[in-house]
């Protein structure tokens, strides 16, 4: 499937382009991004982004998961990230996004979040998304009950970030939920 723009009031998320690695780079070199997430690394390696956009790209390719540049629409500033991955044959998919720290606070994730749900029943036509978050990071969860989702459930030690065992909290949505949702 090729990816077309989705659009918000104040957002558009976009795929990933090459160019974006610089930016993306610089971003992910935030240890308070990397403390809430469990695939990225602090320090974020050089060259890591470039790689990263490449896989995705090839995920993408393979209909296995779709990744999007969060990106402001007044300037086209690079924000953060959101995807979809793990795209099952029983129609579900994981939720996983990340927001640069300087636009933390301000309801852009929110609004990034309901339009990649959207994407996901609308575009998909997937029957549920989910999503987790570190248990120290409840503003995630937040964002996740602000766009519709609702707790699972709390899943004790069961990642491990650096040498420590994490609790994720988890949360999902069905394609009923948000049907009557809209």
């Amino acid at each position: 499937m090729m990816l077309s723009p989705l659009e918000t009031e104040r957002l558009i998320l976009r795929p990933f382009e090459l160019a974006d690695a610089a930016t993306l780079q610089v971003l992910l070199n935030d240890e308070r991004i990397a403390s809430t997430t469990l695939n990225i690394p602090y320090p974020y390696p050089e060259g890591a982004a470039l790689e990263w956009i490449h896989r995705r790209r090839l995920v993408t390719e393979a209909g296995l998961g779709y990744s999007f540049a969060i990106v402001r629409g007044e300037d086209n500033a690079l924000m953060g990230a959101c995807s979809l991955g793990t795209i099952s044959s029983d129609r579900w998919a994981e939720m996983g996004y990340w927001l640069g720290v300087a636009y933390w606070g301000q309801g852009y994730m929110t609004e990034a979040v309901r339009r990649l749900i959207a994407f996901a029943f609308d575009e998909l036509e997937l029957n549920r998304v989910c999503a987790s978050h570190f248990i120290h990071n409840p503003a995630s969860g937040k964002v996740m009950q602000k766009a519709g989702m609702t707790y699972e459930g709390t899943m004790k030690g069961h990642v491990v970030k650096g040498d420590k065992a994490v609790d994720l909290v988890w949360y999902a949505i069905l394609r009923t939920e948000y049907e009557g949702q809209t």
